[in-house]
């Protein structure tokens, strides 16, 4: 999987490889004891006792890698995970090992973990962990399906650590509560025709999930646009945004509509869950319009925190809308309404990916590809709320994750 090394004992039958760095030359830290002979190109015998934390300053020559300055005549170096293993990778820590790869005249550091233990890097990165177990739970299983469906041996890494992905934070993000829902949920992902299904989540749908086709142009007919009276209470339920004409103008040239001055900026047509799929621009000399995901996109560039809105206006143009994120999949509003109105984990998924299974996560150890096991129809909740809020939660740490399909 890894530059040819075989994982050390004890390590998981699954790893997942994240990017966690890039850069001209990265500084790696390991704990005692120290690699095994091989591990890093560190020559010498193997370590029969422990010893201090040891670092590494990584850089690249051409398309080789260099060890605290010295040529390792190789491309990559990889330290593997052993049970218990953790490092230093660019200042933050890691459970499991490092791959290091030169690339473009830098170095990538990647970090090689256990599925699990990556998770504990993930969930409560993307929801408070202090949220009702039933919703933190939901976010793990489906934080767990998505990278499942990414896990590629023949690709250099599986996933990256920042919200273009889903953000990993590695050991310093870990909380009791996240890991608690983590072990709970062990193995379990979302499936849907025997694979991994695309477990898309936002902040906050606005009351209506969006579907695939209308944000991405992909219909999956698990990830419709359907009403949701179930996310209630988030801190941008109900928002409003005055945008000045100037900054219209520049937004509607930078999506390549050309009607000169603008007089007029109206949705002319919008999608089954409110959102807007055409928008029309009249301008001093011309008329033109913006379709699909083009319009949403529109409406984003002008500083909106979710496209579930009305515009009215022109100098400024006015912003009412509900959400934030895409609206596409789970809502983790929904997902804490859900969970306040006393469903489990599995109600708040059947809710948001209908007609999908969950299945248990397996994999082949020999090729390191996940495959699913057994699988069981999901359950769906009642379609009429009855939460019980308590004190305000606490926002959510993303607005919208999987941003592409």
């Amino acid at each position: 999987m890894c530059g040819g090394v075989l994982l050390g004992s004890g390590a998981s039958a699954l790893n997942v490889r994240v990017l966690v760095a890039s850069a001209p030359q990265l500084t790696v830290r390991v704990a005692a004891p120290a690699p095994a002979t091989g591990a890093l190109n560190v020559p010498g015998p193997p370590a029969t006792t422990p010893l201090p934390v040891q670092a590494w300053t990584v850089g690249a020559a051409g398309a080789q890698l260099t060890l605290n300055g010295q040529s390792t005549g190789s491309a990559t170096l990889y330290l593997p995970p052993s049970a218990g293993s953790a490092v230093e990778i660019a200042g933050k820590t890691y459970r499991g090992g490092v791959q290091l790869r030169a690339e473009k005249g830098g170095v990538q550091g990647i970090n090689v973990v256990d599925l699990e233990d990556y998770l504990r890097g993930v969930v409560p990165a993307e929801m408070p962990a202090s949220w009702p177990a039933a919703a933190v739970q939901a976010q793990a299983v489906i934080a767990r399906t998505y990278v499942t469906a990414r896990i590629n041996p023949a690709t250099p890494f599986d996933t990256c650590a920042t919200d273009a992905c889903q953000v990993y934070g590695g050991v310093a993000a870990e909380k009791p509560q996240a890991d608690a829902a983590i072990a709970a949920t062990r193995a379990q992902v979302v499936a849907f025709g025997g694979k991994p299904a695309s477990t898309f989540f936002s902040s906050d749908n606005g009351g209506f999930t969006a579907s695939s086709g209308e944000v991405w142009g992909k219909d999956l007919p698990y990830l419709p646009a359907k009403a949701d009276p179930f996310t209630a209470g988030g801190p941008r339920a109900r928002w409003q945004l005055e945008v000045p004409l100037t900054r219209v103008q520049e937004a509607a040239g930078n999506a390549g509509v050309r009607v000169g001055a603008l007089r007029g900026v109206t949705v002319t047509r919008v999608s089954e869950s409110g959102r807007p799929l055409e928008i029309t621009f009249v301008g001093a000399t011309g008329s033109g319009k913006l379709t699909g995901a083009n319009a949403g996109g529109f409406v984003r560039a002008l500083g909106a925190p979710a496209t579930r809105v009305t515009l009215s206006g022109l100098n400024p143009l006015v912003l009412t809308g509900s959400g934030s994120g895409h609206g596409v999949g789970l809502s983790q509003y929904g997902a804490l309404g859900l969970a306040n109105a006393g469903y489990s984990h599995l109600h708040v998924l059947g809710f948001y990916y209908p007609g999908t299974q969950l299945a248990t996560l397996t994999a082949d150890a020999g090729e390191q590809r996940p495959a699913l096991g057994v699988q069981a129809a999901l359950p769906t909740p009642a379609l009429t709320p009855t939460p019980v809020w308590g004190s305000a939660p606490q926002d959510v740490v993303a607005a919208g994750r999987g941003a592409t399909p």
